[in-house]
């Protein structure tokens, strides 16, 4: 229940900075975003570093920023696709989850071959 708490109000105070920081840049559409991700991120992080140590959670971090370039790919595709109007909508959902298994494959080869 400890862990619970401590995630929570970390988790809060983080978001709120977060969120404080993006409401300060333009576009303001920016500072919901800004404030969920890496507030999460961060307290999880916390969190694990306490639980677990600094292995751990280079681990974890190693893998979120793999994630995030993963992420990155995907909605690169996924605007790209939209613009091209001749794609169905459910096709273009497909190719888009598809370039995200790709990246995601090949991280995760590159790093299965580098351990």
């Amino acid at each position: 229940m400890k862990d619970f708490i401590v995630r929570f109000l970390l988790g809060g105070l983080l978001v709120s900075v977060f969120a404080l920081m993006g409401d300060m840049f333009q576009p303001k559409r920016f500072a919901g975003f800004a404030g969920a991700a890496p507030s999460v991120a961060l307290a999880s992080l916390a969190l694990a570093y306490s639980q677990h140590g600094a292995s751990y959670v280079a681990l974890e971090a190693r893998s979120m920023v793999l994630g995030t370039i993963a992420f990155l790919v995907y909605a690169t595709a996924c605007v790209t696709i939209a613009r091209q109007r001749r794609i169905p909508i459910g096709l273009g959902a497909a190719l888009a989850w598809a370039v995200w298994l790709i990246v995601a494959i090949v991280e995760w080869a590159v790093l299965a071959r580098h351990a």
